[in-house]
């Protein structure tokens, strides 16, 4: 549907419905009310003087959002938090003067942020963990079939379309083990105070550090964490976002190579994304098959590889204990970059699920134009066997291959490499071995087990968390 005013196409177009949600201000909202519910809870279960009613109320209404209320607390205070806890306040009358008690913003603030991030991080990391479970399935078939590699874009030797493919996973399982590192390393901000002294909380429990130090772990329990950092100012470090942002650029910069590449063998009509019955893949050009998934996640991948230079200046402009211009910043930079990590694996994922088109005959074609050259070496050392001068044979190689490339590239011919050794009497010994040299499976190396071996790597059992639903509609 059209919209009058500005949304965000990582909204409109992109991300999945699940990964939105979690950055919405309904799930902030209701988080932060769960938020001041757990911290009256503990503090109740260490003796401060706060019912049971008081903490029902609180529960019964963590839904009960009225966001013009909320709007118009925020006009009047200019303060979102205030606004949130006035708003609460005023559909639990019997709770309010406990609501909020000892904490400052960034109780709810950072903490929710980093319930959020958790979040987002479970949601990345089982599409990651599809994406290289269809793309090993794609190596293991295609483990043996020969293909053109390059270096400099220039053609090198023979690898296979399956060991090609393990390049791109090898990527990935890079980057599922930085997210999975940050994931399980990923702490609770706690209950610290205005600067982290936590010294509002020492007051309340009159100077006694034991109970402290429990309302800590009470309300990190409750939240779901193993762990708080034990060191914040106001905030927690913003060092946190930059290693989260880090790991998630460099997520992008492993998307942007492999649909790089995709686009690459496209051009080369080797290996194309699925294109369905009906795509359109020019409003001029009706034969064009373009590789828009694949440009897509180029185009989003590189806003999510910038996004890491956003995260790294925050962090360094954190005066002191906290300044406030990382707020609106952050507001921006974590939701982009999990919106758009999300929206590009969701693209990939559909590509990898769905199946990359090989044409082996063209991938045949391609070989045959080059692996006479590639082959010059083997005829070389198999002349050397039968004791002919090594230096006469190559220098014969050098100039046979020269006018097979001229032939090549200016006019347009086929390679005739092997019709021109075939043609020479010098090379008579070795004729009955060319069909076997010229066998583009002898010019793969361990490609092909290389390809299969990689399989051990990983576990997939993840996999069977993965939902089909949110990315039918890219």
């Amino acid at each position: 549907m059209a919209e009058k005013y500005y949304r965000s196409c990582l909204s409109t177009r992109y991300a999945s419905h699940e990964m939105q949600y979690l950055f919405s201000d309904h799930f902030k909202y209701t988080t932060w009310r769960k938020l001041w519910i757990y911290l009256a809870k503990a503090q109740k279960e260490l003796g401060l003087k706060i019912t049971d009613e008081q903490i029902k109320e609180m529960e019964d209404n963590v839904e009960n959002l009225n966001y013009e209320e909320i709007a118009k607390q925020e006009k009047i205070t200019r303060h979102e938090v205030i606004a949130n806890i006035n708003a609460f306040s005023s559909v639990c009358s019997k709770a309010k003067s406990i609501i909020h008690s000892g904490a400052t913003s960034n109780y709810v603030v950072d903490n929710a942020d980093l319930i959020i991030i958790r979040e987002s991080l479970d949601i990345i990391l089982v599409r990651l963990v599809a994406i290289i479970k269809f793309l090993s399935d794609f190596a293991l078939d295609y483990s043996a079939l020969p293909t053109l590699g390059f270096t400099h874009l220039q053609a090198a030797q023979l690898t296979t379309v399956g060991k090609r493919c393990t390049l791109w996973i090898h990527d990935l399982l890079m980057d599922e083990r930085n997210l999975s590192f940050i994931r399980e390393n990923l702490k609770f901000r706690g209950v610290k105070g205005t600067i982290g002294t936590q010294a509002s909380y020492l007051e309340k429990f009159n100077g006694d550090h034991e109970k402290v130090k429990q309302l800590e772990r009470l309300v990190t329990a409750m939240a779901g964490f193993e762990k708080s950092y034990s060191i914040t100012g106001q905030t927690y470090s913003r060092k946190v976002d930059l290693d989260i942002i880090a790991a998630l650029s460099s997520l992008g910069s492993s998307v942007h190579k492999i649909c790089t590449d995709i686009r690459l063998l496209a051009s080369k009509k080797e290996i194309e994304e699925p294109f369905e019955k009906s795509q359109v893949g020019s409003s001029a050009m009706p034969y064009k098959r373009n590789p828009i998934r694949s440009e897509r996640c180029c185009a989003l991948a590189r806003h999510l590889i910038t996004l890491h230079s956003n995260a790294a200046n925050t962090h360094a402009t954190q005066w002191m204990e906290r300044t406030l211009d990382d707020s609106a910043n952050r507001r921006i930079t974590i939701a982009e970059s999990f919106l758009t990590a999300d929206a590009c694996l969701l693209i990939l994922l559909n590509i990898s699920q769905q199946g990359l088109v090989v044409y082996p005959k063209i991938i045949e074609n391609h070989i045959k134009q080059e692996l006479p050259f590639m082959a010059t070496e083997s005829i070389l050392t198999s002349m050397e066997k039968i004791g002919v001068d090594r230096q006469d044979c190559h220098e014969k190689l050098r100039v046979l291959s020269q006018e097979a490339s001229a032939q090549v590239k200016q006019f347009g011919s086929e390679n005739d490499l092997i019709e021109r050794i075939k043609s020479d009497t010098y090379f008579e010994p070795i004729f009955n071995q060319l069909s076997s040299i010229m066998n583009p499976n002898n010019f793969t190396g361990r490609a092909s087990q290389q390809s299969k071996a990689h399989k051990n790597f990983y576990d997939f059992e993840i996999c069977n968390a993965y939902t089909h639903d949110d990315h039918q509609q890219q």
